[in-house]
């Protein structure tokens, strides 16, 4: 007899990548069956007139009240790409950003797999000569083809170890496969090891925190190696990788910003003996997605990438390394505005392994957390070998003349720099030739046209370049307004400073390093090796202030403090500190002693006598207490909503319906705005914003998860582009 009531057929729920707060129902493809074990695969449904890439988040029986639901067009994947601990933290990820689950499970995952491209093979690549390289060897002329073809004489080498054993090899390798003497072979991935070279003794302080970290190493903990610049917080993190790989584990270590990774890189491959994978945005689409397969897999063991490697997947978790845990680019500001270190932190707890946060300068955050208990304290406060701190002094320039930003004092200070034989290093956190373009006769100055901001001058005074929305247009030979000719570029910013530098000292090179000069792939490696350990000028950025070993940098000349001191920002005196530290540090790094001239119109400010009098501890214990009387993170949780149109109006609107329906909830919440964003208008779109603080973190989600649903339903938030940052580190 038939049974009188037949089992629902099954659906699968799907998260797509849609700006959506919802999941969607589908049937599998016909032939084809809904499994318990499908949950993490990709899936190709339609979508209106559109076709997208999903991901199973659940299956269930269908709704018999519901309108059918259409089948899928095709599963993609045999086996799931996203399951486990990785999908549960990014549930978590989802929960907490207040973002649709599709797209954060969309971000999680490589361009080419969000594509819905098949995994890629995990090989690894290593060079061999042919038979007519290895007959032809000989009568090579000396250069890189002949020092490589000599290398590879005795057999294939993987190019982790080419990496090693021969500087820029890889010209050498086009010449000779052009030539049909070489070829690029693929290998096991798990094939290829690497001698490991041994390492320096380590002090007394680096013991004891490899000490605390093995200790540590069977579940979860979160240990703050809180190390002063030169402390040798990397020998520390590569005691702990080498113990995590002799466990058979894996390790992932976070850096900052891509311009450390070749040099970390570098450093671990010859210390370990395993290849060292890299992740970051220089990376080709097939390089990030063999990347992540490889970890999926189990198949590879260290990674060391920037923000995005937080999403890799680690079946087999042995260690997670943040360097430089203060450093404000692992905040995602756009799209889904997570916090790699704060999602690495989740993701320890939930793998049960410890979690490294390596600093000279900690986050506030982190210091407070290290006091209430949260995270073990390890202190570093000695330099590795025989490197001293560097002496510091403040430049007073009150009513001093100033040649593109620098001073007499400062120019003949990097004269004897440069007399001695030392490396200088003059920081100016501003590229481009000068801020802005003025007319002298009518004070007229070049705005950009779709922002409420200057545009920098380029090139030598030629070109106006916006850095808010990427305008561009010729620098005027006369001003628009009057029709003089006194257009002058005011202030000075990295360009211009090299260009007086050049000038003032034509017998040494003058290297720029900033945006505009490392925008090709491993650029700003192959400068620093270019300019090597002879005497010279590096002119740069924030991009020098951190991880990078210069040994012969005797003297560090910091130009512009005081756009710092001044900010509407509660966090801007937290990142000055940090900065001038972190520059500060690429001094006498090792048996030279170094200086910090810091130059200033302001030498009294108190952050700058808290700094020199007591460090950054002293300001750190200070900023602390300010925080505290203020009802500041981290003694508070914020959050911020954001809106984007053509006109004001719609904004407002859109603000002031999300306040109202954040106040219906009665939450204990105080609500700032809706107020004009600092900069009110940018790139066309005028911007405004909403600001959310509670004393707790439960109570600030709680309102959240109430009224998010209204706001979203909502007829104004259908007119603008609109966006929810928690935890906020940028008020912009």
């Amino acid at each position: 007899m038939p049974d009188a009531f037949p089992t629902p057929p099954a659906v699968w729920r799907v998260a797509l990548p849609l700006p959506l707060p919802r999941l969607f129902d589908y049937r599998p493809p016909v032939g084809e069956a809904v499994e318990t074990g499908d949950v993490g695969l990709r899936v190709r449904v339609p979508f209106g007139s559109r076709e997208l890439i999903g991901i199973v988040v659940e299956t269930r029986p269908a709704d018999p009240d519901a309108p059918e639901a259409k089948p899928a067009l095709a599963r993609l994947d045999l086996e799931p790409v996203l399951e486990g601990e990785l999908l549960e933290s990014l549930h978590w990820l989802a929960r907490y950003t207040h973002a649709p689950l599709g797209e954060v499970l969309a971000t999680a995952l490589p361009a080419s797999l969000r594509r819905g491209e098949p995994l890629p093979d995990t090989h690894a690549w290593a060079w061999r000569l042919t038979e007519a390289g290895q007959t032809g060897r000989e009568r090579l002329r000396a250069g890189k083809p002949r020092r490589l073809a000599d290398l590879l004489h005795a057999g294939p080498l993987d190019e982790d170890r080419l990496d090693l054993e021969l500087d820029d090899w890889r010209a050498g390798a086009r010449a000779l496969a052009k030539r049909e003497l070489a070829e690029r072979v693929a290998i096991p991935a798990v094939a290829h090891a690497i001698d490991p070279r041994p390492g320096p003794a380590l002090h007394a302080e680096q013991q004891a925190a490899v000490d605390a970290i093995l200790a540590a190493r069977d579940g979860f903990a979160a240990l703050l190696v809180d190390g002063v610049t030169g402390s040798g917080k990397t020998e520390v993190y590569l005691h702990a990788i080498a113990d995590c790989l002799a466990r058979g584990r894996q390790a992932l270590v976070l850096v900052p910003e891509i311009g450390l990774t070749p040099q970390t890189l570098a450093r671990f491959r010859a210390r370990l003996g395993v290849p060292v994978h890299a992740l970051h945005s220089g990376l080709s689409d097939g390089e990030r997605a063999r990347t992540w397969t490889a970890f999926a897999r189990g198949e590879a063991r260290v990674v060391v990438g920037t923000r995005s490697a937080v999403f890799l997947p680690l079946p087999e978790a042995g260690l997670i390394v943040i360097d430089e845990e203060h450093d404000g680019s692992f905040k995602q500001l756009d799209g889904i505005r997570y916090h790699a270190r704060d999602f690495a932190l989740v993701r320890g707890k939930a793998l049960g392994v410890p979690v490294l946060l390596g600093s000279a300068t900690p986050s506030l955050e982190s210091l407070r957390n290290a006091q209430a208990g949260r995270y073990e304290h390890l202190r570093l406060q000695q330099r590795a070998g025989n490197a001293q701190p560097p002496s510091v002094r403040v430049c007073d320039v009150r009513k001093r003349p100033l040649e593109a930003g620098l001073s007499p004092e400062m120019l003949d200070t990097i004269g004897h720099a440069l007399d001695a034989g030392g490396q200088v290093l003059v920081f100016k956190n501003r590229r481009g030739y000068a801020p802005v373009l003025l007319c002298h006769d009518c004070g007229w100055s070049a705005q950009c046209q779709r922002c409420d901001a200057p545009m920098t001058v380029h090139a030598g005074g030629r070109r106006l370049q916006c850095h808010h929305c990427g305008a561009r247009r010729p620098a005027p030979n006369a001003c628009p307004d009057c029709g003089g000719l006194a257009l002058q570029p005011q202030g000075a910013g990295t360009e211009r400073i090299e260009e007086v530098l050049a000038a003032r000292f034509p017998d040494v090179p003058v290297m720029r390093i900033d945006r505009g000069t490392t925008q090709r792939r491993d650029a700003l490696e192959h400068a620093l090796a270019k300019f090597g350990t002879q005497r010279g000028i590096l002119v740069g950025t924030q991009m020098l202030a951190k991880g990078h070993d210069l040994p012969n940098l005797t003297l560090v000349a910091v130009v512009g403090v005081d756009e710092g001191l001044f900010s509407a920002d509660f966090r801007a005196p937290e990142k000055l500190a940090q900065l001038l530290i972190q520059v500060a540090g690429r001094a006498g790094r090792a048996q030279r002693k170094g200086e910090v001239l810091l130059q200033t119109h302001h030498p009294g400010h108190p952050l700058l006598a808290t700094l020199l009098a007591g460090g950054y501890h002293a300001f750190a214990e200070a900023e602390l207490e300010q925080r505290e009387i203020a009802g500041f993170p981290p003694f508070a949780h914020m959050a911020m909503f954001r809106a984007e149109a053509q006109h004001v109006d719609a904004c407002d609107a859109f603000l002031r319906m999300a306040r109202d329906a954040l106040r219906d909830v009665h939450a204990p919440l105080d609500l700032h705005g809706p107020l004009p964003a600092p900069m009110p208008r940018r790139a066309g779109y005028q911007r405004m914003q909403l600001l959310l603080s509670a004393a707790d973190r439960r109570s600030l989600h709680a309102a959240l998860d109430a009224a998010l649903p209204a706001i979203h339903a909502s007829a104004e938030a259908r007119k603008v582009r609109w966006s929810l940052d928690v935890d906020p580190v940028d008020l912009y």
